[in-house]
């Protein structure tokens, strides 16, 4: 009697490390997953930061404006088009705190020109395409000349593709490391078990009829895994949250968050049942006398 309760502790115990461990492998993946999907989001945002600025001339009509309005909406680059008048760019205290005096008192006249500022799309870092669309813009009626900050753009493009490939390189070791882990973790369960898969084998059980108790078990073994990681993983992001507001206040950072979680609860499922049926199957096919030997 005794021993059989020492014996179903240690199932449960063995259980229960089991589960634990694959939550914790589950929440280690979503949660550098989040961080890079943030990570590349953030460097996308900072690609469509660079603007192309728009000079018009000082001729230019109402229908010429209108017309390189009409051009820039339609160009696949631009996703943001701000008009700015020479008088509001002379307002600008920035601008103002380059001249000791008003710049009035110097000049007759306000020097500055009518601009339209493009901020482009994350495609703008093709530089043939940006030098393309500057071409185009530059021959259209009324437009001065086009301003793009040309190093500044290729720097920061350049940085965020070395970022993104670290990420993604990190991103995929880790992604590898974890799947190594779980199946581990699977294995050494089921392998604690390889005598009693051996015995019912030898009353004469079907492939099916023994492995059917270990995949059940494995979906439920499973979601307890993703449920368990998806509570640690939304405690991790409501504390980097509080911690971090700029970095959870990013626009994709609840949809990231969302995502990862139902993903965590998935895997759990699909992962449990798919080691778990290579575990069991390696040992139902295994010969009776080899199983002593493993």
């Amino acid at each position: 009697m005794k021993d059989d309760r020492r014996l179903k502790r240690k199932v449960r115990n063995s259980y229960i490390v089991s589960t634990v461990s694959m939550a914790l492998v589950l929440f280690l993946l979503g949660s550098v997953g989040y961080l890079i999907a943030t990570a590349m989001s953030v460097a996308a945002t900072l690609q469509e930061s660079v603007t192309v600025t728009v000079e018009l001339r000082n001729d230019a009509d109402s229908t010429a404006r209108a017309s390189v309005a009409a051009a820039l909406a339609k160009e696949e680059l631009a996703r943001e088009v701000l008009f700015l008048s020479k008088e509001e760019k002379a307002a600008d205290g920035d601008f103002r705190k380059m001249f000791e005096s008003e710049f009035e008192e110097i000049l007759e006249e306000n020097p500055l020109l009518d601009s339209y500022e493009v901020r482009l799309t994350a495609r703008g870092e093709e530089r043939a395409e940006v030098d393309a669309f500057i071409r185009r813009i530059g021959r259209l009626e009324g437009v001065d000349r086009v301003s793009y900050p040309e190093r500044m753009a290729d720097r920061l493009h350049a940085t965020v593709g070395k970022i993104r490939f670290v990420l993604l390189l990190f991103g995929g070791a880790l992604l590898v490391v974890s799947l190594i882990l779980l199946a581990n973790t699977i294995r050494l369960a089921i392998y604690s078990k390889r005598y009693l898969i051996n015995t019912m084998k030898l009353v004469g059980a079907t492939k099916w009829y023994v492995m059917r108790p270990f995949l059940a078990s494995s979906l439920v073994q499973g979601l307890w895994a993703g449920v368990m990681a998806a509570a640690l993983f939304g405690a991790s992001v409501w504390g980097l949250g509080e911690a971090v507001p700029e970095f959870a206040a990013h626009s994709d950072a609840l949809i990231f968050a969302g995502s990862i979680v139902c993903g965590m609860i998935v895997c759990g499922e699909v992962l449990s049942l798919l080691f778990t049926f290579a575990a069991v199957d390696k040992f139902v096919n295994m010969k009776s006398n080899k199983i002593y030997l493993y």
